[in-house]
This record gives C-alpha cells, structure tokens and sequence, in this order.
C-alpha cells in the first residue's frame, strides 16, 4: 500500500499553519540567549556555583562546566612551529540479521596517517573483524546493533592509540563523533562497563605518549551551553526541577556561536573551552575528563559551527590546544565549501561497508560452512518477500 500522500499533506499543512507562531517563540527565545551570554559572560565563579548546586538537584544533568575564559571568547588561529603527524579513523559495520541466510556482524575500521610538510606518502590501514557464532552471543545474549556500533567506536580509538606507537615528534589524531562512548541500556550494560574500561586504557596510553586526540561533532544540536544558560538564569525553585524548566527550548549552541547574520564566532575562531558536565563524568576522571570548544570552520557569511571533544590533558595544554586548532581549520579548508576534515573524509571511504560487499561475504561464509558440512538456514519468509519486491518480481503468480 503507498504512502497516504492527503495525510501526509493535510499534516503538512498543519505544521505550516504553526510555523509563524513558533518561528516568533523561537526567535524570543534566541534573543534571550544572547542577553544571558552578554550578562553572564565573565561571571564564571558564579557560573561554576549554579552548575555545582543543578548537579546537586540533578546528578544527571548535562551541560557545559566553564573554566578561565569567558563565556563568548573567540580565538583566531595561533601561529605553531612544527608540523605533526596526523591520523584519522573512522569505522563501520555489518550488524547481525535475524531474517538472513547466516547470522553475523562485521566490525570495518579505516585508518589514514599523513605526515604535514612532507613528501612521504599517506599511509592507508584497514581492520576488518567478522564475527559468527559464540562472538553475537556476549553473556549469551545475542548481541544488539548498539553493542556492535560500540564495538566499532572502540575499534576506531584502538586503532588510533596502535599506529600512534611508534611515531616521533607530534601526533594528533581524531574520529568522527564524540570523543564519549555512548552507554548501552539493559542487558548490555555489563558488556558496556567493559567496553569503558578498555577505552579508559587507551586514552591512558594516548595520554602517557602526549598524543593529541579529539572527537569531531559535525553539526551538532546539543544544547550544552544554552542549558548552563538557563541553569544561570533558574532561582532556587526552578533549580530543583530543572527537567521541567526549559525556558530556552529551540536554541542550539550551533545556533549561539554561528547565528548567519551575527556568529560569536569568526570563520576559523574556537570558543571557549569548556569541561562536560554530565553523569558519565565518574567514568572520565582526571586527565581523561571530557572536554568541549566550537570551531567554526566556515567562511564570512557562511558560518559553520561544529564542536570538537578533547580529554583533559588536551585542554590543560596551550600548545596542544593550538596544534588541534590550527590542523583542523587547515583540514576543513582542504574540502573547500563543504568544511569538514580531509581525512576524515578520507578514513570514511576506506571504512564504509557496501551492500555489494555485505552480500559477497554472506555468499563466501556460507559457502565456507556448507564445504566443511556446517548446516546453514534459509532467509526468512519476510526478507524472501522483501528481497522479491525489491528485484521487481511479482510477488504472486507467474
């Protein structure tokens, strides 16, 4: 059956006959933000209080820390004097599929090493992890799409902290995303907890040799500032429910540091930098805290504010700070009106996993297990019918 398009378009113009009245409250909203980061723009004791009593209130509560510069700093892009390594990951995956032919999950991570200034050509890597039987069964549960994205992201943090061992001089790494690894609920918690400490030893060891690591958030729509914002205008009542109290809805810190007319932020200026305030901050202590500055890497009428994530030992360190600052604005300018990380993008390529390629490994394992006499099942019933649809067959009949 096709999509109901006179529902579709009915909705369509109940959400534009809204559209002036939100665009109104949006924009009230806006200005407000603006004030209350003129207002409290240097007040950053007073700023550390209110989050410290929120917190208090609400040991979940996400949103930025400030620590010595003010609230609407803008720095340009400092002058650096050497030229350092750089290495980019990024993964993907198969996740397991219950409908299909031969259970498995593949793991796909890329990697790219470029030495800046240098006539010594990129290194491309790639690691590639199958898993099958007893690895989709952690704990004998089978394993969740959110397990196997963690896995990759750990992979990608692996692979980073492995090619960094051996390199001299400077080294700055990223990936694509929080530099955080996001939780898992449930059943997968245990698993979680595991995947945490393993990342907690890589970042110890990236830490140890003074590498330089960052997690890259391409348009973000956190609202991390905007909420310390509100966090500082909210009295001694509001403070105690504060789930509740959201009187700046509708504005993202992207929208703060990168309005089109008027952005805090000048194409190739950072924020200021800010620690993470949020409940896994008992997982990332010390030098690996979580810490936070927006870069816009766009251009003069074209702002493109994206947040980039850094441990402790990164922000404490002026000359790493600027390194990472200076690499990036250059990396984005490589990919010229459409900012982002050349090798990022170039990590993304060599890690994407193709529906061409799914297939052919799905072919080559069960030809693998029929060889040594493994039985192997058939796809299910739904995916048979979904597969025939999508070839053009008739469903029924001839």
């Amino acid at each position: 059956m096709p999509i109901n398009y006179q529902e579709v378009y009915t909705q369509i113009q109940s959400i534009g006959a809204g559209a002036k009245e939100r665009k109104k409250r949006k924009e009230e909203a806006q200005a407000q933000a603006r004030d209350l980061l003129a207002r409290f723009d240097s007040q950053l004791d007073f700023l550390r209080s209110k989050a410290d009593t929120a917190k208090e209130a609400d040991p979940n509560l996400r949103c930025a820390y400030p620590l010595d510069e003010p609230l609407a700093s803008s720095f340009d892009v400092q002058p650096v004097s050497v030229s350092p390594t750089l290495i980019a990951a990024d993964g993907s995956q198969i996740n397991p599929d219950r409908h299909a032919a031969v259970q498995f999950g593949l793991v796909n991570v890329g990697a790219i090493i470029m030495k800046l200034n240098s006539a010594e050509p990129s290194q491309i890597v790639t690691e590639s992890e199958l898993l099958y039987g007893d690895d989709l069964l952690p704990n004998g549960i089978p394993m969740s799409d959110g397990m196997v994205a963690l896995r990759r992201d750990l992979k990608e943090r692996e692979k980073l902290e492995e090619l960094s061992k051996d390199i001299e001089g400077e080294v700055v790494t990223f990936t694509d995303g929080p530099i955080e690894l996001w939780g898992a609920k449930g059943e997968d918690a245990q698993d979680y907890s595991t995947f945490i400490e393993k990342y907690q030893t890589v970042l110890s060891r990236l830490q140890s040799r003074g590498v330089i690591t960052a997690g890259y958030v391409d348009k973000p729509f956190a609202d991390l500032v905007v909420r310390l914002l509100e966090i500082a205008m909210a009295d001694s009542e509001q403070i105690q429910h504060l789930r509740e109290f959201h009187p700046l809805r509708g504005v993202s810190d992207r929208w703060l540091f990168g309005e089109k007319g008027n952005p805090l932020l000048k194409p190739g200026h950072r924020s200021a930098v800010f620690k993470i305030q949020s409940s896994s901050e008992k997982r990332y202590t010390g030098v690996l805290s979580l810490h936070f500055f927006y870069l816009n890497v766009g251009t003069e009428g074209h702002p493109w504010p994206v947040r980039v994530e850094i441990p402790k030992w990164v922000a404490d360190d002026r000359e790493k700070l600027n390194l990472l600052h200076a690499v990036l604005v250059e990396q984005c300018r490589m990919m010229g009106n459409k900012p982002y990380p050349y090798l990022l993008n170039r990590a993304h390529e060599i890690a994407v996993v193709k529906n061409e390629e799914k297939q052919q490994i799905e072919q080559l394992l069960s030809m693998e297990l029929r060889k040594q006499g493994e039985e192997t099942d058939d796809p299910s019933n739904k995916q048979a019918g979904k597969d025939s649809l999508a070839s053009g067959k008739k469903r029924y009949g001839k």
